[in-house]
């Protein structure tokens, strides 16, 4: 039966032909009944084990209690899964592996495993790398849906091969001496050096200055140049810039290497390697005139997401560019709804997954509104209405805990939001802290966002050293168990919740790290490498934890997409049936919901949750 066993699984997609053909040679099989012992803890393994048929549970033998069958349970193999590997490598298992049921299993002798292991480094990284680097090593031989393969792309970095020269001349050059020098170099911008700033010119800037502001060609170009520019570093990533120039509705930006000018980089140059509509949808949004066109750009947001997924873009990436998307469809409607004479005294909020960045699908509307003390706007509810009934129409649901500017109690003056936060701050209530989270996690998008700035900071100084606070703000992450002692039961049953059990614990508990500690950015995954920066977590934890996230929120998207596609009932959009995950995704998702447990221990001991 040796010829059933397939090579093009990982890990053994990572042999050549011929040390494939060692290993096929090299397996035998191995017959076990229900409730035997495969491997006992403390117990040396003298092969790898790859499940054929059946189930295998893998018991934690310190946690095993007689009227708890689940207790201690920490992993469950089934077909194509493999187990002892790390056995062989450390000299003795650290678990017990039992069957639920009559299994069959390939057995790997331990010899042929560790020649395979030191012939092939790839082969040995899968077993021997942590989290991340495994993802990695998956992500680089994973299925692609036909069409771009974006993975050149996602690899492809600011460098000489894009750069354009830049053309600078100083503030007082001419406009007709301007325009010869782009004529001559065959550019389309030039940059204007003004004492030690730089600003930025375009052919149309210069064609306006004639035309329309009637300036005569011996004018100097200095005050004509825009100065408010945007840079990247020689080396950074493209999908990087593709996002800054998303965010700030910019088409060029200048590249530097350290404080050198080395040149430009155009947005018609990063989508030479990148074919996807995001640049389209911006401008879309950019040019709307009305919400009708503006629910057009937005609605085409589910179809970018759809190709980004079946392209392998990293999750990060996408949050990033959807969270640049999404921002400037909030902007667009808040800039057509509320009357330019009020939008410098208002300041729109936008919270939850949204304010973290970390929205990729349009998820609860979670919004808020600040107004400045003392003016008037009696129209504000009416307005306020129209917008949250805007975005139901563009397809971003309404907020279950009706956290909308459309509820009056999340719109509130300067002076009113420093009044609430104190009588949050002075309850210890679940309600009460929730709503800190969330206003922790707020991010302003449009108006006077400066409205935001005292209000942020009066919620961290409120709060510092205040260790009794905190047990009370952590201890949420202990609501939801993780969900590794139930693999067991899984099969065929109502499945795992991947949001309670995986993903709100990192995303809370580091939440909670980052308000204790004065950390005012709203990524998750930015806290994390703050985090680890300030030696507050070691930094292949903070990464581990970050790629753990990464690959329960990929996981909890792909399956939203099938609610969205109307496959499974909407109520399922959070549940993943463990036996519908190809083995990738099992291998990944147990790695992850370990690293979630792990991390879970750290906060219990940080806040002192045990007591």
């Amino acid at each position: 039966m040796r010829h059933e066993f397939d090579c093009q699984q990982p890990p053994f997609n990572q042999l050549s032909e011929s040390q494939a053909h060692t290993l096929s040679q090299s397996l035998d099989l191995a017959y076990y009944g229900q409730g035997d012992i495969v491997l006992d803890a403390g117990q040396q393994s003298d092969a790898v084990f790859i499940v054929m048929k059946g189930v295998v549970v893998e018991l934690d033998p310190d946690e095993l209690q007689s009227d708890n069958p689940d207790a201690g349970v920490i992993g469950h193999y089934t077909a194509e899964d493999v187990f002892g590997a790390i056995s062989i490598i450390n000299g003795r298992s650290r678990y017990r592996f039992r069957t639920l049921e009559e299994t069959i299993v390939w057995l790997l002798p331990k010899a042929i495993f560790l020649q395979l292991m030191e012939e092939n480094t790839a082969f040995a990284d899968y077993f021997r790398h942590s989290l991340i680097e495994k993802s990695r090593l998956i992500a680089r031989h994973a299925p692609r849906e036909e069409g771009l393969d974006l993975s050149s792309f996602m690899l492809a970095r600011v460098s000489d091969t894009i750069l354009r020269e830049a053309v600078v001349v100083n503030a007082d050059c001419s406009i007709e001496t301007a325009t010869g020098q782009l004529r001559q170099e065959q550019a389309d911008s030039l940059l204007v050096r003004h004492d030690t700033q730089l600003g930025m010119l375009t052919r149309t800037d210069l064609l306006d200055a004639v035309v329309m502001q009637h300036k005569t060609l011996s004018s100097p170009v200095g005050p004509l140049a825009s100065y408010n520019l945007f840079s990247v570093q020689l080396g950074d990533f493209l999908f990087n810039a593709l996002i800054l120039m998303t965010r700030h509705r910019v088409q060029r930006l200048v590249v530097l290497n350290d404080q050198t000018l080395v040149g430009l980089v155009e947005l018609t140059d990063i989508l030479s390697f990148f074919s996807s509509q995001s640049h389209v949808i911006g401008l879309q949004i950019e040019r709307a005139q009305s919400l009708d066109s503006l629910g057009r750009a937005a609605r085409a947001m589910d179809e970018l997401v759809q190709s980004l997924v079946a392209q392998g873009v990293k999750i990060q990436f996408a949050m990033d560019l959807l969270a640049a998307l999404n921002a400037r469809v909030m902007v667009k409607a808040f800039n057509l709804l509320v009357p330019e004479a009020y939008q410098q005294h208002v300041c729109l909020l936008v919270m939850g997954s949204e304010g973290r960045g970390e929205q990729v699908l349009k998820t609860d509307q979670d919004n808020a509104l600040i107004i400045d003390d003392g003016v008037e706007w009696p129209e504000c509810h009416q307005v306020m209405q129209q917008f949250t009934e805007t975005l139901l129409s563009y397809g971003y649901p309404p907020c279950p805990g009706n956290i909308m500017v459309s509820n009056p109690e999340w719109v509130m003056t300067a002076s009113q939001w420093h009044g609430q936060l104190a009588r949050w701050a002075a309850s210890v209530e679940g309600e009460s802290l929730m709503k800190l989270a969330i206003v922790q996690d707020a991010h302003p998008v449009a108006g006077a966002v400066e409205l935001f700035t005292p209000i942020r900071d009066f919620m961290f100084d409120r709060f510092k050293g205040n260790s009794v606070f905190f047990s009370h703000f952590a201890r949420p992450i202990l609501h939801f168990a993780t969900p590794l002692n139930l693999f067991g039961g899984l099969k065929g049953s109502e499945g795992l919740d991947i949001k309670k059990g995986g993903i709100f614990p990192i995303v809370h508990g580091v939440r909670a790290l980052a308000l204790e500690n004065g950390i005012k950015i709203t990524n998750t995954f930015e806290r994390l490498k703050v985090l680890a920066e300030r030696r507050l977590l070691s930094r292949d934890f903070a990464d581990n934890l970050a790629e753990a996230l990464a690959v329960m929120s990929m996981l909890r998207l792909r399956q939203q997409l099938k609610v969205q596609a109307g496959r499974v009932p909407e109520r399922d959009g959070n549940r993943l049936v463990i036996p519908e995950l190809n083995k990738l995704d099992r291998d990944l998702l147990r790695e992850a919901l370990h690293l979630v447990k792990e991390f879970k221990a750290f906060m219990e001991h940080h806040y002192h949750l045990e007591r």
